[in-house]
């Protein structure tokens, strides 16, 4: 397994190597001492997993507050993704940049969003699954988001990037200069 920093220090790409045959492959996708050795020594509590039907779907950014941060390392089993992390640590001198990786399922990629992210993504291919490990629970009240088309962050969605798909809560989530610091 590969991993690499990117620009926004924290995030991390981390690519398997695929062992082939006609039969298919073999991957290993995850190592915690590689892990804890390149990113930091992070504890997951859980792994979650999402369906998109419809190829242009939205989901996010969203992230949770203190003190139920979460970070995620996200992978794609089926279809592919524009997958986002946006710096959203107030103080952070790269404070509202964003970085972006295709994960898909041949490529072997899962990006690494620590907290202090905001994560989102949109699918390009229909039944598009996105899989992903948590450093915390789930929590109601911490769960927040930030509008996906901020211009003042101005990430260059996909074509195929649908509205229509979004939820009732990312269609209300507020723009970065209205994000109170979450992060500081």
């Amino acid at each position: 397994m590969e991993i690499r920093t990117l620009c926004l220090t924290g995030v991390a790409l981390l690519v398997s190597r695929h062992h082939g045959d006609a039969r298919g492959y073999f991957a290993e996708t995850f190592r915690a001492d590689l892990f804890a050795l390149h990113v930091g020594d992070y504890h997951f509590v859980q792994d979650n997993e999402s369906r998109s039907a419809k190829a242009g779907t939205i989901r996010g950014l969203h992230f949770q507050s203190p003190p139920h941060t979460q970070g995620k390392l996200v992978r794609c089993t089926a279809g592919a993704l524009f997958d986002v992390a946006v710096d959203i640590r107030a103080g952070s001198p790269t404070y509202g940049q964003w970085v972006a990786e295709t994960l898909t399922p041949d490529n072997g990629k899962q990006l690494w969003v620590p907290p202090g992210f905001a994560h989102g993504f949109c699918s390009l291919k229909p039944d598009t699954v996105i899989c992903y490990k948590v450093t915390d629970y789930y929590n109601a009240e911490c769960d927040k988001g930030l509008a996906w088309n901020d211009p003042a962050i101005a990430i260059p969605w996909p074509d195929v990037a649908d509205p229509d798909t979004l939820s009732p809560k990312d269609r209300q989530q507020p723009l970065l200069s209205d994000l109170p610091a979450y992060f500081t």
